[in-house]
């Protein structure tokens, strides 16, 4: 194997771990041989396969591993046993951690937070202040944004938004081209999946009256069918 880098002399200690500056060994993708990049703690940190790169200021650590063609920019942390691959870009103030994986054309920026077990791929994107953990899935054409959390084990996927001070959770699943946004709390098994009947999707719950109030604004539709069944209860 070639190398494409190599760890120069320049450090930083990040969790009282030696990180090294790396420099480009060779020209590939966009870096050009000589470019100064980032800072790893040993090479098993990044590939030298692919056109994978850590650039400018960001930190890569513990057992985290960038391969494929991602990128790692900003003052991005990509740390303990996270993995960034494919075409994926992690920027701005990021943090990917824990067992996190960001992959396919997944975008993680801002001053977004990925950790524990979720999974960001396909084009999703996630932004500004959203944190997403726990065993979460972020796939197809969503943004998650805003200070957004989602967690445990929901799943947004289709072209569904998720902003604001939005709580997706539990076992939840928000699809197709659903916003759920402001201070709303999802978090019972259901698809907002705009390819259904917003009746014969959510009938099912209609039963937990606990739950009504904070499914309003999703679709005037369901408002109004909210509306009338909290008013005969």
């Amino acid at each position: 194997m070639t190398k494409k880098y190599k760890l120069t002399r320049n450090s930083v200690t990040v969790d009282n771990r030696t990180l090294y500056q790396i420099r480009a060994l060779k020209d590939f993708g966009s870096v050009k041989k000589g470019d100064l990049g980032g800072y790893i703690e040993t090479e098993k940190n990044l590939s030298h396969d692919g056109t994978c790169w850590v650039s400018e200021d960001p930190c890569v650590f513990g057992h985290a591993h960038v391969y494929g063609n991602a990128r790692v920019s900003g003052s991005a942390h990509v740390y303990e046993n996270a993995r960034v691959s494919g075409n994926a870009r992690v920027s701005g103030n990021a943090q990917v951690y824990r067992n996190a994986q960001v992959y396919e054309n997944a975008y993680v920026y801002g001053n977004a937070w990925v950790s524990g077990n979720a999974h960001v791929y396909e084009d999703a994107h996630v932004s500004e202040g959203a944190y997403v953990y726990g065993n979460a899935q972020i796939s197809g054409n969503v943004q998650v944004s805003g200070n957004a959390h989602v967690y445990g084990n929901a799943w947004i996927y289709g072209n569904a938004q998720v902003s604001g001070h939005a709580h997706v959770y539990g076992h939840a699943q928000v699809s197709g081209d659903a916003h759920v946004s402001g201070d709303a709390h999802v978090y019972v098994p259901v698809d907002f999946d705009c390819d259904f009947d917003p009746y014969e999707s959510f009938k099912k719950i209609l039963d937990q009256k606990e739950i009504l109030p904070v499914l309003l604004g999703i679709d005037p539709g369901l408002d109004k069918m909210i509306s009338e069944r909290l008013k005969h209860d």
